[in-house]
């Protein structure tokens, strides 16, 4: 614009700062016109593709990142073509991304684009009754019914085929059911500020000292939900708008957060209150990863430092400034991390 302005002597100054007000205009209306589009496409893929597969596969998470990523100044652009040399040889390439409590795969949609930019391949899936995903959630009592999307995906692979998984929030629990049920089928189990627990721990016990105890939240919340009528136990819970915000989203982009608004759905409450049974043998002798998330409200970064010392991972990495979404708030911190842990050996 300054060559625009000093090309124009003729033009005064009130003249061309009138022209660099119209084209920086321009400018920020076409950016925020495509970040538009790009958000739209997410909700349309959400909202409206019920006729599709549970997972995102790679067409899907491509037509999402197209946009973004042919338009947009990526910080990681300079050391794209490095990451992905670097990618070449790795023998396990793919990643699979377990959403926590009321989400869905829709969730990972920038960490999807930005994963097979660098060569991988992720998979994002609906765990039962999340997502579009139609199951009633207030039919998902246990913790196998929960996974069984992912138990399905781990059956599946090849014998010589092995993933990495992400697991968000109270995901993990999911990461922990695989490792223990699955071990020859995971090369590496990445916890995103997840439920990490130990044996005989249930995932809700992770979230005790930020809800209260689990008895009192039985007893006293009024985010619960009876599917089976007032008089039978509870069978699920969905927080309200405004404390979801304030929980989950606060750092988060604003039309990320009208994304999730619009796509949450309840939580099956067995899955969380059930007991894990971990052995050394095969959960512990899994490699673990953590990622603690530091401005979190929904897990404290004291509760996620407790998790951590209580159960050790191989590896401890830390994002600032984040909220319970990395994938949302920084999106790009979180996939520098994924292809970090991705490459080690």
């Amino acid at each position: 614009m300054g060559n625009i302005i000093y090309r124009r002597k003729k033009d005064s100054k009130e003249n061309n700062g009138s022209r660099s007000r119209r084209i920086g205009g321009r400018s920020q209306r076409k950016m925020a016109a495509e970040e538009e589009l790009l958000h739209r496409q997410a909700l349309s893929m959400v909202l409206h593709q019920h006729q599709l597969s549970q997972r995102f596969d790679g067409s899907m998470s491509r037509r999402i990142g197209s946009t973004s990523s042919r338009r947009h100044t990526d910080p990681l652009a300079n050391n794209e073509k490095k990451v992905v040399e670097s990618l070449e040889n790795i023998k396990f390439r793919r990643v699979v991304l377990i959403h926590g409590e009321g989400f869905g795969a829709w969730c990972w949609y920038k960490t999807i684009a930005q994963l097979e930019e660098v060569g991988l391949l992720p998979t994002a899936m609906d765990l039962t009754g999340s997502g579009i995903d139609l199951t009633d959630t207030n039919t998902v009592t246990t913790l196998a019914e929960y996974s069984k999307p992912l138990i399905q995906y781990l059956e599946a692979l090849p014998e010589d085929e092995k993933v990495i998984l992400v697991g968000h929030s109270s995901g993990g629990a999911c990461l922990s059911y695989a490792l223990e049920n699955f071990p020859e089928k995971i090369s590496k189990a990445i916890f995103l500020c997840a439920t990490m627990v130990s044996n005989g721990q249930r995932p809700f016990d992770v979230f005790a000292e930020e809800l209260g105890s689990a008895e009192r939240f039985m007893q006293e919340s009024e985010f619960l939900i009876y599917g089976n009528g007032k008089d039978e136990p509870p069978t699920g819970f969905m927080f309200e708008k405004q404390l979801m915000k304030g929980l989950y989203f606060n750092q988060s982009p604003t039309k990320d957060v009208a994304l999730a608004m619009v796509t949450m759905r309840p939580t099956p409450l067995g899955p969380i209150m059930e007991k894990l049974s971990l052995s050394p043998e095969k959960y512990r002798s899994g490699r673990r990863f953590y990622i603690q998330t530091l401005d979190d409200r929904a897990l404290s970064p004291d509760v996620q430092e407790k998790l951590v010392r209580e159960n050790p991972p191989e590896g401890v990495y830390k994002i600032k400034g984040s909220d319970h979404c990395p994938f949302f708030s920084k999106p790009q911190s979180l996939h520098k991390i994924l292809v970090e842990i991705v490459q080690i050996p």
